[in-house]
């Protein structure tokens, strides 16, 4: 059990703590799998009320089911906080902000109307299949992205600075040349043209009718493709470097001073010599002393 998290007594609290809390055990898991399926349901419940047929058929059924689901994620959460020590650390943790708004706008919407479409936040609560199923080789996977991402944060922010350098200029451009008539009103509607332009989108309600702003666009649009794989390139070699970072260690061989090996390596890769200087190698035989004549 976790020390934030241990459940406030023994008895009752401590198998409903196991029950709802872990997945060590059959009925835990089973318990963590059907919260997953309820959550799945609510979720479709609230997806086909938006559509116009079901609703107008099935309305009143949606909202009293869609009050079902809430009142049963309600009675969820109370037994989560009732059975722990420190419930506010759960309230404040991922988890717990999670189970909160799941079932804050159905509440709200007695105040608020319209509120009820926000549940299909609870889809968030899925996430929980990660506890059910333990994968954490994609939790950790996860890591490694974010964290590839921040380290990539500066290039992709000089990145797009320059591309609004761009499309300012462009956008510009095109408002000085093309009339009014064909869309350029102003210099803001000319970079949403210039946005739409260089991302290669093309939505066609704003068109140059000038050759001079048609071959702007058409350099505009070859540019887009030029530089749209500019961050993709960014964050891949930020994600290389830090699977490498994660890999390999830059311990240098005392034998032959390569310098690139796997952390769990024992052994250099082109010589063979034993990297732990530490820990003498197993393999190698101590030399016998002469025999005494």
């Amino acid at each position: 059990m976790t020390a934030p998290f241990r459940p406030a007594g023994e008895g009752v609290r401590t198998r409903l703590f196991q029950i709802i809390f872990e997945s060590d055990t059959p009925l835990a898991k089973a318990f963590d799998i059907a919260l997953i399926v309820v959550i799945l349901a609510s979720v479709l419940v609230v997806m086909l009320d938006t559509v116009e047929g079901f609703s107008t058929t099935y309305g009143e059924w949606f909202y009293w089911i869609e009050w079902g689901f809430t009142l049963l994620f309600t009675v969820e959460l109370a037994i989560r906080l009732y059975i722990l020590d420190k419930p506010m650390r759960y309230v404040r943790s991922f988890y717990g902000v999670i189970d909160i708004v799941a079932i804050l706008p159905t509440w709200l919407m007695l105040l608020i109307p319209g509120t009820q479409t926000l549940v299909i936040v609870r889809l968030l609560r899925v996430l929980r299949i990660f506890r059910v199923l333990r994968l954490m080789q994609f939790v950790g996977e996860g890591r490694l992205l974010v964290e590839a991402l921040k380290n990539s944060v500066h290039q992709i922010f000089l990145f797009l600075f320059t591309v609004f350098l761009l499309v300012t200029l462009f956008a510009s451009l095109m408002y000085m040349i093309e009339p009014a008539e064909a869309g350029f009103t102003s210099i803001p509607i000319s970079i949403y043209w210039a946005i739409v332009t260089l991302t290669t989108v093309g939505y066609g309600d704003i068109v140059p009718v000038t050759p001079l702003g048609q071959s702007i666009s058409t350099l505009i649009m070859l540019i887009g493709y030029s530089i749209i794989a500019v961050p993709t390139g960014v964050f891949s070699a930020e994600v290389i470097r830090s699977i490498r970072a994660d890999r390999y260690s830059e311990q240098a061989c005392p034998g032959c001073g390569h310098d690139r090996h796997e952390r769990r390596a024992r052994y250099c890769l082109k010589c063979g010599t034993w990297l732990d200087e530490e820990t003498p190698d197993p393999n190698k035989r101590k030399p016998r002393g002469k025999r005494a004549r």
